[in-house]
């Protein structure tokens, strides 16, 4: 069995992640983690680089959902003109509300990835549905003591994928 952390792809940044990319692995859907992975906690709304990989993955063909740990009142803030389905509080490493919003998008395990910034959440949850996990470091990290152990928890793994896939950044 796969371990439930280890991811199946490592980019730096969400928008290195293309949609000839995501074709070429016949994605239809990605489930999105926000913070840390789309933006920083701190930023409350969209940039316009967030807004142009989103219309980048609708005209592929492929749509996009919010996954998150978060609370409401953020998610729909954030979500407010990008529009897409979001669920929030979403309890993950547990897969519900991943298997929720593939049966709402339609699409299936072959045809969906989970996209994140934590091992413990994102690519657990990722991996325990089946998906496709793509993770990329976060942007601005909570530096408090939970967090710390959190990522610290992570560096083993990450280390691992980065030796077996020849990445050094």
């Amino acid at each position: 069995m796969k371990h439930l952390l280890m991811p199946h792809y490592m980019f730096k940044t969400y928008d290195e992640i293309t949609p000839e990319f995501l074709t070429s692995l016949g994605v239809k859907a990605v489930l999105s983690d926000v913070d840390n992975t789309l933006a920083p906690y701190e930023q409350p709304e969209p940039d316009e680089r967030l807004h142009g990989w989103v219309e980048g993955l609708a005209k592929a063909g492929i749509s996009i959902a919010f996954i998150s740990n978060n609370d409401g009142e953020r998610i729909e803030l954030f979500n407010r003109t990008l529009g897409v389905p979001a669920y929030w509080k979403s309890g993950k490493p547990f897969k519900k509300s991943l298997l929720h919003a593939m049966k709402d998008l339609g699409t299936d395990q072959s045809n969906t990835v989970m996209l994140g910034d934590q091992l413990l959440t994102d690519a657990w949850a990722g991996n325990a549905a089946g998906l496709k996990v793509i993770i990329v470091p976060p942007i601005r990290d909570k530096r408090n003591l939970f967090f710390r152990f959190k990522r610290w928890l992570e560096i083993p793994t990450v280390k691992r994928f980065k030796k077996k896939h020849g990445i050094d950044w």
